[in-house]
């Protein structure tokens, strides 16, 4: 069952995420590190499609259900009902809350994302289950990333919505999970961080360090 909980070390992947390595392997480490939750997003240069990308899912999601990690999909809609995933997470130009409500099995997450108060009061009309706000800190994983709205972006956010779960994203490190959920935040939302450490388990494992999980 979903709760906000499920979004204090929230893990974002794709196989573009680890370049030499297997997305499975370092899903399992983190896994084993203890994320709370994981959303499957494999889009941009390199990124698996079709099959390649269905079989890739339905092994992550396998991955996920074993350790009992909900298992969210970003963007395709399609492929999130075709595998029956816990939930399936949009941006602003995705499509619609009320869309995917309509043809989702009751229960399904939807999260969306929200860079700015408006969007964000919006998102909660529409009945998001939960908020990916950001970017909070400049990051490289995106290229379309926008400006970061920063630590007061957070807090604004969360007085605007009141108790809808957010979780923020962008550039974030062990060492901000303090001052983020400080903030406001219920967690925080990573992919480099832990894709790209040498040791994924102990990277999401640093995430908990002097944290109250």
């Amino acid at each position: 069952m979903f709760n906000k909980a499920c979004l204090n070390v929230y893990f974002i992947l794709g196989s573009m995420n680890t370049p030499g390595r297997d997305p499975l392997d370092v899903l399992e480490q983190a896994l084993l590190g203890g994320i709370t939750c994981f959303q499957f997003r494999e889009k941009g240069p390199g990124a698996r499609i079709g099959l390649d990308k269905f079989h890739l899912a339905k092994e992550m999601q396998r991955l996920c259900a074993q350790y009992q990690v909900p298992f969210i999909v970003n963007d395709d809609v399609g492929l999130a009902l075709a595998i029956d995933s816990d939930g399936v997470h949009v941006g602003q130009e995705d499509q619609s809350i009320q869309e995917i409500k309509a043809i989702a099995p009751k229960g399904m997450i939807v999260g969306v994302s929200a860079t700015s108060v408006e969007q964000a009061v919006q998102a909660k009309q529409d009945g998001a289950d939960y908020l990916g706000v950001g970017p909070i800190y400049r990051t490289t994983t995106k290229t379309d990333a926008k400006e970061p709205i920063g630590l007061k972006g957070i807090s604004q956010i969360r007085a605007a919505v009141g108790t809808l779960p957010i979780v923020a994203i962008g550039g974030i490190q062990a060492e901000h999970k303090n001052e983020i959920k400080e903030a406001g935040a219920d967690g925080v939302s990573v992919i480099s961080a832990i894709s790209a450490a040498e040791h994924p388990q102990e990277a999401v494992r640093s995430f908990f360090a002097d944290n109250d999980a």
